[in-house]
């Protein structure tokens, strides 16, 4: 028998429902929570769960994407890398990246042209400029091959994905935002000047209607049959989906800087510094018309990452050395580019109304690194139905944990050993990188580890799965050990069980 659905009372109704947590949605709920209006977020699954955990993890301007003259986009990425970097110490951080020249690939002054370019279209750059480097006499090139003799330096960012949706959603719900995980938005139509919305718990199935003044569909990959099925509105635009996939193999190099590789297909693939002791590679760009669900990744898309590091690196690898690997599904914009590298990353905005009220919003497109501004664009299409709307801000609002002086983390890294001597290393520096200055919320009064609860691997306590349970969303052992934090690469199988037996205990208890 189904479960009856709860008719909307007084406090179901809302100025805005944004259908989708990734970090569009969250990025728009925030903003608009911020300017005055409710807002509740329906997510189906975890926060994350899907597109914006399976990015390459770089704030960028997106170099490559000046061969595609994308020079608004660029432009407009450059500057949010420098604002994010200050808003979010934590969980961004800059990075060193080395670009070989490859003979026989793009010539050398086609890079130094473009180097240039990119760090003249940052408008305020803090970030060190671009050089070239004689790779046969730097560090930078120890790990290449000796073909490779000369290349350039530059600079862009790393960011936790998964992490940053996490802290918009935070930071959402502490300006008055409702937010709500494993919960779908089962059918939405317009009714008056609105729209009525059902929403299912995806755990119990029970339902509930609501009502919005306007709608955001921020759905991912399941934009277009969200617009089209959900809220059954006929859309202009369309989205592409492509599959990118990465690969996580033991460190293949020392030092903090990472890789960009030319590819003989025109391609470019980053090996990063990650978790330390790891290195990332990725991505691929496949056309993908399956289901955009969990999707994960191909033999062949092994086999091209494997050999694109075995063309430069002297270490070579095999998919036997892949300790794990992840695949995500973007949703770009359908601008009909024949190649799906080629697909542009700018964003789309759609608006369809009736009369001039019950507006929704689809997102299509867009990358991690313009979401903040992507969300401005989404309130200013939206004012003409909130003329009451204030005024932009987050331009200069540090989201959860980021407010370090001088946006200084190691300088905080430093305070919080000091006030908890007990911290291994690794555990402060994880604590500090994932939380910011919300770490002390998990550590709290403790004087010792064992004040902290139940030990997992990784350096993981139950304080703080604690902490994650009723301040982020945490659900299941995969939200802690892969999206909230990468400790699946650390974690055995049994302290996974154990994990995912004191959450049923929680739960149970809640």
């Amino acid at each position: 028998m189904a479960a009856a659905t709860r008719q909307p009372e007084p406090s179901d109704a809302y100025d805005l429902l944004v259908v989708g947590g990734g970090i569009n949605g969250t990025g728009i709920a925030r903003d608009a929570a911020g300017r005055g209006l409710s807002v509740l977020l329906a997510e189906r699954g975890d926060l994350a769960g899907f597109t914006s955990s399976s990015s390459t993890k770089l704030i960028h301007g997106g170099l490559r994407y000046l061969e595609y003259y994308e020079f608004r986009l660029v432009r407009e990425a450059l500057a949010e890398r420098e604002r994010l970097l200050r808003l979010a110490p934590h969980v961004i951080w800059p990075l060193r990246f080395v670009l070989p020249h490859d003979e026989g690939l793009r010539p050398a002054w086609m890079l130094r042209l473009g180097l240039f370019l990119y760090d003249h279209l940052a408008r305020l750059r803090t970030l060190p400029g671009s050089h070239g480097i004689d790779l046969r006499s730097s560090a930078y090139g120890a790990p290449l091959q000796k073909r490779l003799n000369r290349g350039f330096v530059y600079s862009d960012c790393w960011v936790e994905d998964s992490r940053l949706v996490v802290l918009n959603a935070m930071d959402a719900r502490e300006r008055g935002a409702t937010v709500l995980t494993r919960t779908g938005v089962v059918s939405a139509r317009r009714e008056g000047d609105g729209w009525v919305a059902t929403l299912r718990d995806e755990r119990g199935g029970a339902e509930r209607t609501i009502r919005a003044k306007a709608v955001v569909n921020a759905a991912g990959p399941w934009v277009s049959a969200t617009l089209g099925g959900t809220l059954g509105i006929n859309s202009r635009a369309a989205v592409r989906l492509i599959k990118g996939s990465h690969i996580v193999v033991k460190r293949l190099f020392e030092g903090d800087q990472a890789y960009i590789l030319q590819q003989p297909d025109k391609r470019i693939i980053f090996a990063i510094p990650y978790e330390r002791d790891f290195t990332l590679i990725g991505t691929t760009d496949v056309p993908y018309d399956g289901e955009p669900g969990p999707v994960s990744i191909s033999d062949a898309e092994t086999d091209y990452l494997c050999g694109c590091i075995n063309r430069s690196f002297d270490t070579k690898i095999t998919p036997a050395d892949v300790v794990w690997s992840y695949s995500g599904v973007r949703p770009l914009y359908d601008d009909a580019a024949e190649n799906a590298s080629a697909v542009t990353r700018d964003y789309v905005l759609d608006v369809e109304d009736q009369g001039g009220k019950a507006a929704v919003l689809s997102v299509f497109g867009g990358k991690i690194t313009t979401y903040r501004r992507l969300a401005e664009h989404a309130l200013e299409k939206l004012k003409p139905y909130f003329p009451h709307l204030k005024k932009a801000w987050t331009g200069d609002a540090v989201l959860p944990g980021g407010a370090m002086k001088d946006a200084d983390f190691d300088q905080f890294l430093a305070k919080l050993k000091a006030e908890k001597p007990f911290l291994p290393d690794e555990t402060a520096r994880r604590l500090a990188r994932a939380y910011g200055t919300r770490a002390r919320d998990i550590v709290g009064t403790a004087q010792s580890m064992a004040d902290l609860g139940e030990a997992f691997d990784g350096g993981l306590t139950a304080a703080e799965v604690d902490y994650l349970r009723t301040e982020e969303w945490a659900v299941t052992a995969d939200d802690i050990l892969w999206r909230r934090s990468k400790l699946g690469l650390r974690t055995s199988p049994e302290s996974a069980a154990r994990l995912a037996a004191y959450l049923d205990r929680r739960a149970e208890a809640a």
